[in-house]
């Protein structure tokens, strides 16, 4: 039996920009050479009241993580630096990225810049953005003429 599944475009469109996010920050650094970059993964979640941005920074102290909220937009840098303890061993595999990452998400309009707050613990970062108001209709008085009408609005 086939098991249908509802497409949603958006969901494609935030993996795609995921995906190109990821291959722009590991391509070129801003003097052209090639990096060792990486972008950590991030979920993002609804409740009722709020929106939900969760950064996986295994291994990064929070002293070194930093949040900031300009222009509608949210943006996190964090640094992971790589730690050479052992000194006569042979390494055969390096495939945990190190270095600065900065990754930046668009956040909806209407959003008060001072009632976001930022969780940092178990190496997950967690981003809690409060929903924006939804717009209340207003009444508009129509003038002109001997009579005064009223138009009324309602949200949907």
């Amino acid at each position: 039996m086939a098991t249908l599944v509802r497409w949603s475009p958006f969901r494609e469109l935030a993996t795609m920009q995921t995906e190109m996010s990821r291959l722009m920050n590991g391509l070129v650094e801003g003097n052209g050479q090639t990096t060792e970059s990486w972008v950590p993964a991030v979920d993002v979640w609804e409740t009722e009241k709020e929106l939900v941005y969760a950064f996986d920074l295994p291994g990064i102290p929070q002293d070194k993580v930093s949040v900031e909220v300009e222009d509608s937009s949210l943006t996190v840098t964090a640094e992971r630096e790589r730690q050479q303890e052992v000194q006569n061993d042979r390494f055969y595999r390096f495939e945990r990225r190190f270095g600065t990452f900065t990754r930046t998400i668009g956040l909806p309009q209407g959003i008060s810049e001072d009632s976001i707050r930022a969780e940092f613990r178990d190496g997950v970062l967690e981003i809690h953005v409060p929903k924006p108001e939804q717009p209340k209709p207003r009444r508009i008085q129509i003038g002109g003429g001997d009579e005064q009408a009223t138009i009324e609005g309602t949200a949907k």
